[in-house]
């Protein structure tokens, strides 16, 4: 082979960049470039196996799809080869002479954290098959295409400013890396050193991989989720799980299904430990892995469960799923729609489970995941009918418990038939709302909605088990026959009533639509209501949150004569500034505690002009 057929390349800058980090690296953990050239090996090995499924016109049709890696101490090398679908020339060049801009630019920001894991941040941002020169001062790679017509290519470098392409008689399939070592990491050259390493990152690599020419493979290869679940141990479950995500911490639990009807399918979900994904997983869309026959048809799959179920994680595989199906054809599959229809059942059932026999299991999913259950009852036109049962709230009885539906409605009142709550912005503060006062009162117990999802799943989930679901803003207990007086103070007289009022308006003037006296009000000194036919306050609030502009409802301004400040005032002249004062005050407070002022700081100066007021001369 002559000289004039070898091409010298120089390395983009970039690469060269990405090169200079990797082989000048102070990080230990070196193993991890054989975890990515196996993995190369089997992406290589699934595409191939695809390509036969439909064209056996192929250079080796018969040969076996596997990986073998030979350690070769004399020449201090470590070869790793796969009969996959090999590279042309173009594509040798492409592949292992350039990287793309945005992934090497990535790459060099996260190196400058220096409390980042190597190992995480080449299975991130792909560039495994660079991680090589770690522990190799040259690496050639011989490889040749699967398709006849093509022939055999070298490729070298030692990784400093270029690489080398020349012609190469190969007569088989696929690509072949030769990799050889740095004297410092001879260490690689130890035959059950490559196997542990094998047996932590590859172990679930569908094809089997042999070293130094053993007949039976190292790596276990039979997909966990295939095995019978009484045949698997919590570790092994534990250990794929990270193998998967790259999560160092355990999943909250774990789903292993194997069904042969209405349809076939084998499938390990996982509820992890925290809807935040781990920093470097690989995983960085939501979906899980699906398998078509152990086959590997599409690595983010949306389509086999709800939207408000995307935390899990997990693989699925059918046997009823054809092969040939395109990743734009999987949503409109009728076996997907059957999938998901048994996955959502089983997960829901699962969470049942958990809430009767591990409460506390339970909680600590409800605590992580609690708001995608709400969500999918705001959002999904067809929610499943057990979602709103397993539904946790605090309440004003136990604010510091989680409550279901049902626990509600076993402490409800003997007559009542509504299920009562109330909207804020958080637990402390709405527990504070005069809308709570009549309830407090007659020891009713009222659902505390806080979260930014409440509002909307309200808007879609009016009743359940044919009990209404009950604003406290908006009405009282139907079942009192009639409001019970305060014994604790001293009814106000109907003058008084009207003098609290006609000063009110005066201060208030258009402000509120009308002002009235409260019957409903105990410990607070008044309360705001939206008028009739005014949007709903959870519409309302849904607006806010939304921060879309919506037409202001009028509101009417409840008050308390009984309340010992409107006791106070009506001591006052009309035309004191204190009665002004007091009346701005009172109204702000409304507005506060119902989330609708528009500069709580505004308030400040009128509060200091009150503390002196009370204060005296």
């Amino acid at each position: 082979m002559s000289d004039q057929q070898t091409q010298t390349i120089q390395f983009k800058a970039e690469t060269q960049k990405l090169l200079d980090i990797l082989i000048h690296s102070l990080y230990s953990d070196r193993e991890i470039f054989l975890r990515e050239l196996i993995s190369n090996a089997s992406d290589a090995l699934t595409r191939m196996s695809f390509i036969m499924l439909t064209d056996r016109e192929v250079l080796d049709p018969e040969a076996e799809l596997a990986i073998k890696i030979n350690i070769d101490k004399e020449n201090k090398q470590i070869i790793i080869e796969d009969t996959g679908v090999g590279m042309s020339q173009e594509e040798v060049i492409t592949n292992l002479g350039t990287i793309a801009h945005s992934g090497i630019t990535d790459f060099i920001e996260a190196t400058k954290d220096k409390n980042a894991n190597i190992s995480d941040l080449i299975g991130q941002f792909g560039v495994g098959f660079y991680s090589a020169f770690m522990v190799a001062e040259s690496i050639e790679v011989e490889t040749r295409s699967y398709k006849k017509a093509e022939e055999g290519v070298k490729w070298f470098s030692k990784g400093i400013e270029t690489f080398s392409v020349e012609p190469l008689s190969k007569p088989n399939r696929g690509t072949r890396v030769i990799l050889n070592l740095k004297t410092e990491y001879h260490e690689f050259l130890d035959v059950y050193r490559i196997k542990n390493i094998i047996h932590k990152h590859s172990e679930y690599i569908p094809f089997p991989i042999y070293v130094n020419d053993e007949n039976e493979p190292t790596n276990q290869r039979i997909a966990i989720w295939r095995k019978n679940p009484r045949e698997v141990t919590a570790q092994e479950y534990e250990d794929f799980y990270r193998q998967f995500t790259l999560d160092i911490n355990k999943p909250i639990y774990h789903i292993h299904l194997s069904i042969d009807a209405p349809v076939q399918l084998y499938a390990i979900l996982y509820i992890p430990s925290s809807p935040e994904k781990p920093l470097f997983t690989p995983r960085k869309e939501d979906g899980l892995k699906l398998y078509a026959r152990k086959i590997l048809i599409q690595e983010f799959t949306t389509d086999l469960l709800p939207p408000y179920f995307r935390f899990i994680q997990g693989v699925v595989d059918s046997e009823d799923i054809p092969l040939n199906v395109s990743r734009e054809t999987i949503q409109a599959n009728k076996i997907i729609s059957q999938l998901k229809k048994i996955l959502t059942g089983k997960i829901i059932d699962t969470l049942k489970d958990l809430d009767k026999n591990q409460p506390d299991l339970y909680q600590q999913f409800w605590v992580k995941f609690g708001s995608f259950l709400k969500e999918g009852i705001a959002v999904e036109p067809d929610y499943h009918p057990d979602l709103p049962s397993l539904l946790r709230f605090k309440s004003l009885n136990s604010p510091e418990m989680w409550i279901s539906f049902d626990n509600y409605l076993e402490q409800k009142k003997e007559n009542q038939k509504e299920i009562y709550y109330i909207l804020g912005a958080d637990d402390k503060s709405v527990t504070q709302s005069p809308h709570l006062d009549y309830f407090r009162k007659h020891e009713y117990n009222v659902l505390l909605f806080t979260e930014p999802v409440d509002p909307f799943f309200l808007l879609r989930l009016e009743k359940y088990k044919d009990h209404k679901l009950v604003n406290v803003a908006n009405e009282t207990p139907q079942e009192e026959s009639q409001p019970a007086s305060n014994s604790d103070t001293i009814p106000a007289t109907s003058e008084q009533n009207d003098n609290l009022i006609t000063r009110f308006k005066k201060v208030l003037g258009e402000r509120v639509a009308e002002i009235r006296i409260s019957n409903r009000l105990y410990e607070s000194p008044a309360r705001l209501q939206n008028k009739d036919s005014t949007i709903t306050p959870e519409l309302q609030r849904v607006y806010q949150l939304l921060k879309k502009d919506y037409p202001a409802p009028e509101k009417i301004l409840e008050i308390n004569p009984t309340h010992p400040i409107l006791q106070k005032i009506l001591k006052y002249p009309q035309d004191d500034p204190i009665n002004d004062l007091v009346i701005e005050q009172i109204y702000e407070n409304t507005l506060l505690s119902e989330g609708l002022h528009p500069n709580p700081a505004s308030m400040i100066p009128r509060i200091h002009a009150l503390i002196n007021k009370s204060l005296g001369d």
